[in-house]
C-alpha cells in the first residue's frame, strides 16, 4: 500500500472524526434559558408627615395638617395604623367610608385624616372638642409671637357617661396616680361580673396609666390609659384618655392652672389660602341638637363672628350645596365652602401617599403598646365598651 494512499486515508478519517464531534457539540450543546423579567420596582412614596405639632399664626390660622394616603400593611388593622399616624380609631374609620377596619386588605390605600380646622374656642390652654374627639393644647405665648399648638386625638364618656362640656382648669397632675373608682362605676363592674376594688394602685391594670391630670370638676380627669385602643372611640366613663406617649407629653408642657375649655362641634369652620372650609364630625348619639331638620340654622350659630365678618369683607358667599354634601356624609376632612368649593373625594385625590410607618417626629416610638386584633380588643372592654367599639364599625 502506497504511503500516498495511507496519507489520504488518515486525512479522511480525520475528516469524519471532527465532523462527528461537530455534530456531537450541536445535538448536546444546552441552549440558554431566557432572561428572567426583571420585577418592577418597588412603588415609591413620600416621607409621612407629622401632625402633632404646629406654629401657627393666631389671628389668620385656621386649618393645620396635611390629608395623607398610605398602603396598608400585611397585618394592619385601623387600630394600627391610628396609632402609627396619631389618630383616633374612629378617625380612622370616618375617613375610610366601607373598609373593614380589621381586615382592611393587604395593598389597599386607605385615608389618614391628619389635617384638621381648630375648634372654635380661645386659643389658651387646653381645648376639647368632643364631636371630634380631639384635644388640643395651645402652648402661652408672648404678644406678636406665632402660636404654638399641639394636638392629640382622645377616648371620650360613652352614652350614659358623656364627658361634661364647660370651662375649667387643671387642679393637680400626679404621676404613676391610683384610681379610685366611683361606687357608681364599682357598681357597674360588680353588675357585669368584673368587681373592682375601692382603691387600683399604679401599674399596669391601672385604666388611668402613668399620667393623670385632675380638673376642677370632681371626678373628671385627663389622663393616659392601659388599653389604647380605647382612644379615638366613646369608651370611658367620662374621663379623657390620651395615649400613653401622648399623656407624658402634655403632662410635661402643662401645668397647675392650665385651663380647660371643653366644647361639642362636630362642624367646624376655618380659612386657609384665601379659602373657607368646612369640617364635618358625626353627631354625637346623645347631642341633643336636631343638626337633620335644622342644619343650615344650626352650622350658621357654629360660624365665628370673626369668620363672618371677613367673610362679608371678601364678599364672599358660602356654597351652601357643598356643605349639605359634606355634612351630610361626614369624613372629617375638611373641604372648601367659599373662595371656591371643592369636594371632600377632591381633596382625597390630591392626597399625598406615605410610608406606612411611624412618621419623624411624632410621639409614639412605634414598638411600645403595640396595638391588638379584634378578638382582644372587645374582651379587654366590658360589655358596654365593647358594644361602644362595635358601633364605631365602617358605614356602608
Amino acid at each position: 500500500m502506497s504511503r500516498r494512499f495511507l496519507r489520504a486515508s488518515a486525512f479522511a478519517a480525520a475528516a469524519v472524526l471532527l465532523g462527528g464531534c461537530s455534530l456531537l457539540n450541536d445535538s448536546f450543546t444546552r441552549k440558554s434559558a431566557p432572561a428572567a423579567a426583571a420585577e418592577p420596582p418597588a412603588p415609591q412614596y413620600a416621607v409621612p408627615v407629622a401632625t402633632g405639632r404646629f406654629t401657627i399664626d393666631p389671628e389668620h390660622d385656621d386649618v393645620v395638617g396635611v390629608v395623607q394616603k398610605t398602603v396598608v400593611g400585611a397585618d394592619d388593622t385601623f387600630s394600627d395604623i391610628a396609632r402609627r399616624f396619631n389618630v383616633g380609631y374612629e378617625e380612622m374609620v370616618r375617613a375610610n367610608p366601607g373598609v373593614d377596619p380589621w381586615l382592611p386588605g393587604a395593598g389597599r390605600e386607605v385615608v389618614v385624616p391628619t389635617r384638621f380646622i381648630l375648634p372654635n374656642a380661645p386659643r389658651q390652654g387646653i381645648v376639647i372638642n368632643l364631636a371630634a374627639m380631639r384635644l388640643w393644647y395651645f402652648e402661652p405665648r408672648k404678644a406678636d409671637e406665632p402660636q404654638v399648638v399641639h394636638t392629640y386625638p382622645i377616648g371620650i364618656g360613652r352614652v350614659g357617661w358623656a364627658t361634661p362640656q364647660g370651662a375649667t382648669k387643671v387642679v393637680r397632675k400626679k404621676k404613676d396616680p391610683e384610681w379610685r373608682p366611683t361606687a357608681a362605676i364599682r357598681k357597674e363592674h360588680a353588675e357585669n361580673d368584673d368587681p373592682i376594688p375601692a382603691v387600683v394602685p399604679a401599674g399596669p391594670d391601672n385604666p388611668l396609666g402613668n399620667r393623670a391630670m385632675y380638673l376642677g370638676w370632681p371626678s373628671y380627669l385627663v389622663h393616659g390609659t392601659n388599653k389604647p385602643y380605647g382612644v379615638g372611640i366613646r369608651s370611658s366613663h367620662g374621663c379623657i384618655r390620651l395615649y400613653p406617649e401622648d399623656i407624658e407629653q402634655l403632662f410635661d408642657m402643662t401645668s397647675i392652672g392650665t385651663p380647660v375649655r371643653v366644647v361639642n362641634q362636630p362642624f367646624l369652620f376655618g380659612w386657609h389660602e384665601g379659602k373657607l372650609y368646612l369640617q364635618a364630625y358625626d353627631v354625637l348619639e346623645d347631642d341633643p341638637r336636631d343638626f337633620v331638620k335644622a342644619r343650615q340654622k344650626l352650622l350658621s350659630k357654629q360660624l365665628a363672628a370673626r369668620i363672618q365678618k371677613e367673610l362679608k369683607a371678601r364678599g364672599e358667599t358660602i356654597d351652601w350645596d357643598a356643605v349639605a354634601a359634606i355634612s351630610h356624609e361626614p369624613r372629617g376632612i375638611p373641604a372648601p365652602i367659599a373662595g371656591g368649593s371643592a369636594s371632600v373625594e377632591a381633596e382625597v385625590a390630591a392626597a399625598v401617599v406615605v410610608e406606612n410607618r411611624v412618621p419623624d417626629g411624632a410621639t409614639w416610638d412605634g414598638v411600645s403598646g403595640l396595638p391588638i386584633d379584634e378578638q382582644t380588643f372587645q374582651e379587654m372592654f366590658s360589655d358596654n365598651e365593647a358594644e361602644a367599639a362595635a358601633a364605631n364599625k365602617p358605614r356602608s
